[in-house]
């Protein structure tokens, strides 16, 4: 046992002299070569294992991130080996390669396009570049379902660090896409030389890590998940699949685990006072906190027409009693409003309209007043939420903020 451990040890020290060496600059040809002898050694699924362990030291995910690079340049054009669940119409991983597959194929299209761009230039040249990008961009769900669905049952099994960092490269190519298509969107104001210095800076390094990725994901992600996850894991990306958005390639058959799938429970249910919903569950203090943290007021009327709720947070935009409880939501409103609210109310019910919204002025304050129908998993009329909103602030932000950008924190009033 100790002679396993210390050639763990070894490797994970010859791991981190390739992560230092290249962050001092060192000839990446010389590195590959080193860093392929210990792949020859250890295969993929420690590298990953050695890659969490590397994170949990302390070194810098970025610099995991480049060697994760090198990785994928070392693998690129051979064949990779698949697990045999891989290879199993409508499993998770059988589509996660399928996904992988289309998306070198638009990669393909893309690089058909961009050269089209540079030898003929013209109108119909950046249209077809305009739309091969549009058919690129939904690579974002296949990110998501990543990230998302299998990336949380990596975790569980105690693998963190390998998620994380193929997470921040998604991240990256988000950026990058997004800089194309802005790219694109000002694209006629470029002149030519401009325009062939963008396509080198900007696009080609796009396509070629958006590529990448589905290297890294065939051959690490997918076997590392293979190996680490249960039949009922698989059970639950699979029945969640869907619900992430658009697909590039739909599950290409009826793939189900054998065991039954139990719900998801990501973290131990307190005893008593939970309150057990199907995505969590909440202790009612919790719930009690959340809805008055909520930024903005909500009222429910009950399927009676009775109101049963209103959130009390610290800033009401309207004031609410709690003698209201229980009262008919048309004996709230003055006789002048009533008609409106009993039609609210009707049209609701009736499934005539699912939303209602009227936005006023209000003290100052732009106010938005929102009222939905509220229906269960049948369709059947459970009330009406209302949802009242100042949304003064909101309407005058412009540009963007991805950061604090050094914003002092506020006080709790």
């Amino acid at each position: 046992m100790s002679e396993l451990l210390d050639n763990r040890r070894y490797r994970l020290e010859r791991l981190k002299s390739i992560v230092r060496r290249l962050h001092e600059g060192e000839d990446v040809g010389v590195l590959r070569g080193e860093f392929g002898a210990l792949l020859d050694e250890v295969g993929a699924g420690e590298i990953a294992a050695l890659e969490d362990e590397l994170m949990a030291e302390g070194v810098p995910e970025h610099e995991i991130r480049r060697m994760c690079d090198l990785h994928a340049a070392l693998l690129a054009g051979g064949v990779p080996s698949t697990p045999a669940l891989a290879e199993v119409p409508g499993h998770p991983a059988h589509t996660l390669r399928a996904e992988n597959a289309r998306i070198r194929e638009l990669v393909a299209a893309y690089r058909d396009a961009v050269r089209g761009v540079r030898e003929a230039g013209g109108h119909d040249a950046i249209e077809a570049w305009r739309q091969v990008h549009r058919a690129l961009e939904p690579v974002e769900y296949h990110y998501r379902r990543k990230e998302l669905l299998i990336f949380p049952f990596l975790e569980k099994a105690g693998i963190v660090g390998p998620p994380r960092v193929m997470w921040g490269v998604d991240d990256e190519i988000r950026e990058r896409i997004r800089a194309v298509r802005e790219l694109l969107d000002g694209v006629g104001e470029l002149g030519r030389e401009e325009l062939s210095l963008a396509l080198e800076a900007v696009v080609l390094p796009m396509l070629e890590q958006v590529e990448s990725m589905t290297e890294k994901e065939d051959r690490v992600l997918v076997p590392m998940a293979v190996e680490h996850l249960s039949e009922t894991d698989w059970g639950e990306i699979a029945a969640q699949w869907r619900d992430l958005g658009p697909m590039l390639v739909p599950p290409a058959g009826g793939w189900r685990p054998s065991l039954p799938v139990l719900p998801a429970r990501p973290v131990e249910v307190p005893p008593g006072g939970a309150i057990r919903l199907p995505s969590g569950h909440l202790t009612l203090r919790q719930l009690h906190a959340l809805l008055d943290t909520l930024p903005f007021d909500i009222t429910f009327v009950d399927a009676d027409d009775r109101v049963a709720y209103f959130s009390e947070g610290r800033d009401r935009v309207f004031p609410r009693s709690r003698t209201v409880i229980g009262r008919k939501v048309q004996n709230c409103h003055p006789p002048s409003s009533l008609h409106v609210v009993q039609r609210i109310v009707d049209e609701l019910r009736s499934g005539a309209r699912e939303v209602a919204e009227f936005w006023i002025q209000h003290q100052g304050r732009f106010v938005h007043i929102r009222y939905f129908a509220v229906r269960d998993g049948d369709g059947s009329y459970l009330g009406t939420l209302e949802v009242t909103q100042d949304v003064t602030a909101i309407r005058a932000l412009e540009g963007e903020r991805r950061l604090l950008d050094g914003e002092p924190a506020r006080e709790r009033p």
